[in-house]
């Protein structure tokens, strides 16, 4: 039986992040957190503030992949529109959630301020949408399809990626292997693609760095969700770099 393979794209949505005034920290962490949790990250999208621009990326996403995380665009300014661009994209309405509203009030009433209409905004949710807790700030994001909403803000996201992450379906882990080349990337370029052709249902990436001697080097890693595959591809790559550096001496 072929291991079943949960796939997720990352739609980042912001001009902030696009202008370069804010450094992406969410897409590295949430990819690495799938990876772990044995969910395969296969497309990451940036767009700007517009709403046709987010629906049609939404709606491309979404019917090609199990989950999509988008984050960015729900905070209480006149830019934030992801909520409505979600509901645009599911043909639904929005409207003031009960369940945020009543969050909101409880934090103004205890933190202080007024609940004014930017704090509101960020209670208009989808209609149909589960609330993503927030632990953070309060605010919720928000579930609907397979689509989960988060904040842009990175200890905001990572808190509400806690919470959606022992609902989200998920499939055999990816493992993987690294093998010092001790060779130059450029020495091996050849014969490891020879291997990666050998074993088409694996992943071969080479990977160059410097060495602690200030040579130049390459980290072979090999990944496979079979761990007796990945065994297999890990002795055919050292196998073939004990051959290339036998020629290099």
């Amino acid at each position: 039986m072929t291991p079943e393979i949960v796939t997720a794209a990352i739609l980042v949505i912001g001009d902030e992040i696009l202008s370069g005034r804010t450094k992406d920290k969410n897409i590295g962490y949430i990819a690495e957190y799938m990876t772990t949790i044995g969910i395969d990250v296969k497309e990451v999208r940036v767009v700007s503030d517009d709403e046709p621009e987010v629906v049609n990326a939404l709606n491309a996403l979404r019917s090609r992949y199990t989950y999509v995380f988008t984050t960015g665009g729900i905070g209480p300014t006149h830019d934030d529109i992801t909520a409505d661009c979600i509901a645009k994209a599911f043909g639904v309405g929005i409207d003031f959630h009960p369940e945020a509203v009543a969050i909101m009030k409880e934090r103004v009433a205890r933190l202080g301020g007024e609940l004014n209409e930017a704090r509101m905004r960020m209670t208009r949710i989808p209609i149909g949408a589960e609330l993503v807790a927030n632990k953070v700030s309060g605010a919720p994001g928000f579930w609907i399809g397979n689509v989960i909403t988060m904040a842009g803000v990175p200890s905001i996201m990572q808190a509400m990626l806690d919470e959606v992450a022992p609902k989200l379906k998920t499939g055999v882990k990816m493992l993987s292997d690294s093998i010092r080349a001790d060779a130059k990337e450029g020495d091996i370029g050849t014969e490891l693609g020879a291997v990666a052709k050998a074993f088409p249902d694996a992943m071969i990436g080479s990977y160059p760095f410097q060495d602690d001697k200030g040579l130049p080097n390459t980290n072979v890693v090999v990944r496979s969700r079979d761990a007796a595959r990945l065994a297999e591809v890990r002795a055919a790559v050292e196998a073939m770099l004990v051959k290339v550096k036998a020629t290099l001496v």
